[in-house]
This record gives structure tokens, C-alpha cells and sequence, in this order.
């Protein structure tokens, strides 16, 4: 087990980019076994020393089971995931696409519940363990251009919120990470200013520290995330002026 974290092997998919890969080099510096796992094995190559690829599609629950096993054969009982698959599309309302929903809803939320089907029983068995996974401040209220992400991520908050009672109950921790912007290359996507962007290593760093204290949510930029919570609770007329003159100004 590694002085700075309380974990002795974690896996973290979505790991080829942005928070998941910086998390993982993180961790790997400070002495723990990770896992990382995305779907092109070739941009899992070379991330660091300690870090072991397992290539996966979160969309596939059969995959995801067997990609479990796998690591758990090789690294030892995962203590720690961080559910970081995802993707991302600007909705274009004069061109609406039923299967960019469909791709953000299979990976972003489904993808998570086939990890998590993949992981739950070991940690059960144990009663040990932490399943992690990263939603976003999008998640929080609804956004212009946001229309197919933000509902995943939405969905993932609801997720966490409802199975956190019974598996704490149960010995095994829940977390949400609710992110801000993050310079990625899903955000490089977008066409406007991104207020409170961050690197990924500053993201990964906030995101174990709080992982670290057995947070349940874990939301950053500080003052963006309240920001967009207190949005949430203006009445709809005025919320819609304000996002009128702040998103689509």
C-alpha cells in the first residue's frame, strides 16, 4: 500500500487521456499498482512505469466482466476504480442525430453500470473496496449545446445518489466526480470560452485528494460548481435569462 494513498491497486477507465490518464501517472509515481483501461490499445502504450493496459469498450458488459477478472488475476483485488470513459458531441439543434445520443448514453452512463456490475460483487463479497466514477457540473442543470451530454452525466449523479446507502451499508464506498471544464480533447470540441479551465493534472490531483478523504461528491472549480448549483435553483424564467445572457450571448 502506497504512504500517500490508501489503495494497493486501482483501475481507472478512460485512462488514454485527459483526468483518467493524469490520475493514473499520479498514482503510479506514488507506489501504486493501476490499471488502465480505453478502448484503443494503442493510446494506452508508453503512459508510465506501474501502469498495466487493459484494453476495453465500457459498452460491452461482457467485456467489462471479463476485463475485471483479468486484472484482479494479475494485480490483485482492485480497491479503487475510477469509471472515467466518456465522450462528448456539441448538439446541433438543426441537425439533431438519435445515435450521438445513443453513443453518449452507451458509454458515459452505460458504460459505467457495466463496470460497476463487474465490480460489485468481488467488492461485496469483501465488503471492501471503492467504485469511483467521473459525471460533471453539466450534470447539475441543463446547458445549451449540452443536450446529449449533460442528461448522462445527470443520470450518473442520480446513479451514485441512489446506490450509495445500500453499498455503504455494505462496506463498499461510492464517489462522484463532478468536474468543470478540463482541457481534454472533448473539450477542444467546443466553440465558445470555457470559464474555470484547468489541466488534467490539476483535476487528477483534486480528484484523489478528495477520493483519498472518502468524498462522496467531489466537485471542482469550487466557485463554478456552486455557481451552477445555485442556477439550479433560480425560478425557470429567470434561469433561462441568465443562461440567454451568459451561454448564448
Amino acid at each position: 500500500m502506497s504512504p500517500a494513498y490508501p489503495w494497493k491497486t486501482v483501475w481507472i477507465t478512460g485512462g488514454s487521456t485527459g483526468i483518467g490518464r493524469a490520475a493514473a501517472i499520479q498514482l503510479a509515481a506514488a507506489g501504486v499498482k493501476v490499471a488502465v483501461s480505453a478502448r484503443s490499445a494503442e493510446k494506452l502504450q508508453d503512459i508510465g512505469a506501474g501502469i498495466t493496459a487493459f484494453p476495453l469498450d465500457v459498452s460491452d458488459a461482457a467485456a467489462a466482466m471479463a476485463c475485471v477478472a483479468r486484472i484482479e488475476s494479475q494485480l490483485g483485488d482492485i480497491d479503487l476504480a475510477i469509471l472515467g470513459a466518456g465522450t462528448y458531441a456539441p448538439i446541433d439543434i438543426a441537425n439533431l442525430d438519435p445515435v450521438q445520443f445513443g453513443d453518449m448514453v452507451s458509454t458515459n452512463y452505460l458504460g459505467v453500470v457495466n463496470c460497476l456490475a463487474a465490480l460489485a460483487p468481488g467488492m461485496l463479497a469483501r465488503r471492501a473496496g471503492h467504485v469511483s466514477w467521473i459525471a460533471s457540473v453539466a450534470g447539475y442543470t441543463g446547458l445549451p449545446k449540452a443536450a446529449g451530454y449533460g442528461p448522462t452525466k445527470a443520470a450518473l449523479i442520480n446513479l451514485a445518489e441512489s446506490l450509495r446507502p445500500e453499498m455503504a451499508r455494505a462496506g463498499v464506498a461510492i464517489s462522484v466526480i463532478n468536474p468543470g471544464f478540463v482541457r481534454t480533447p472533448m473539450t477542444a470540441r467546443n466553440d465558445f470560452e470555457m470559464p474555470f479551465l484547468m489541466t488534467p493534472e490539476d483535476a487528477a490531483r483534486r480528484t484523489l485528494a478528495g477520493l483519498k478523504k472518502g468524498q462522496f461528491e467531489i466537485a471542482y472549480p469550487r466557485r463554478f460548481a456552486l455557481m451552477l448549483k445555485a442556477l439550479r435553483l433560480l425560478p425557470y424564467p429567470l434561469y433561462f435569462r441568465l443562461i440567454d445572457r451568459m451561454v448564448l450571448k
